[in-house]
């Protein structure tokens, strides 16, 4: 036993002790794993990242999250082109409108102070966690919509949500969900097909940014992204209604460990000093 002990805090990935590194790949597994089942695997991963990288900017949290999740969503828009449910006609016009929101994006979050970036965090997450986990029904069928209509919603979701994603980023893919398809009028399997195209592109423009800046442990973010191609896999070969009773203890024990910490730190920063 004391060996082990030895091994995982003895043992370094980007100058982090293995068991730290072994934390995230659980927090993407499950968040990856939640992704597939019901969107918002952000809503687990920063939180993981901001734990595991303690005494660090929150900057490196959400640069280094962008490093496996950008991975992952490259898998997961692949699987929906190669089936055919991309719109291009919509979907292509809207990646560089994502790609420069979220590079813009990115670039606000890093001229933000950290502190500023915590309380929003403590905000921001419960909002997104209630949003992601309410019960929906999606149509399966298109509404009826004037194309340009239905293109502006599109373009002008994949820009501003693009944007969010890179200052932030947890319930990007939901938000997008729910413009496409209650404003856009998309069916459901087009929508999702859109949604991980544009997620994925706002995911590698937010990363860029953050690689530029030097805010990205590689090493570690490319080991999580393996965990993350596993629970990705795994979470979509599972029953909705079974996943989500995995899903929706695991946000709240992650919500209020995350909440105990940054409010601990920010109401008693001696205590973490």
């Amino acid at each position: 036993m004391e060996s082990l002990f030895s091994f995982l805090t003895d043992v370094t990935v980007d100058g982090f002790a293995l068991w730290i590194v072994l934390l995230v790949c659980v927090g993407t597994f499950l968040a990856s794993f939640m992704d597939a089942i019901a969107g918002g695997g952000g809503i687990i991963s920063v939180p993981t990242y901001l734990l595991a990288f303690h005494g660090l900017p929150t900057y490196y949290a959400l640069g280094t999250n962008k490093l496996s999740a950008g991975i992952g969503a490259i898998f997961s828009a692949a699987r929906f082109v190669r089936s055919g449910l991309v719109n291009w006609k919509l979907t292509g016009p809207a990646i560089p409108l994502a790609l420069l929101g979220s590079m813009a994006g990115t670039w606000l979050q890093h001229h933000t102070p950290d502190t500023v970036l915590k309380y929003l965090l403590l905000v921001v997450l419960p909002v997104v966690a209630i949003v992601t986990l309410r019960t929906r029904t999606w149509p399966d069928e298109p509404g009826e919509i004037p194309f340009w209509t239905q293109a502006a919603i599109v373009w002008a979701a994949s820009f501003i949500i693009g944007g969010y994603d890179g200052y932030y980023g947890p319930g990007t893919g939901t938000f997008l969900m729910i413009v496409f398809i209650r404003l856009a009028k998309l069916d459901t399997r087009h929508a999702a097909g859109a949604v991980k195209v544009i997620n994925m592109t706002s995911n590698l423009g937010s990363l860029f940014t953050s690689l530029t800046s030097g805010y990205v442990y590689i090493a570690i973010g490319l080991v999580s992204a393996v965990t993350s191609i596993i629970g990705a896999y795994l979470g979509a070969g599972l029953a909705i209604k079974n996943g989500s009773k995995i899903v929706r203890p695991t946000v709240i024990l992650v919500l209020i460990l995350l909440t105990v910490k940054v409010g601990s730190e920010l109401l008693f920063p001696e205590f973490w000093a």
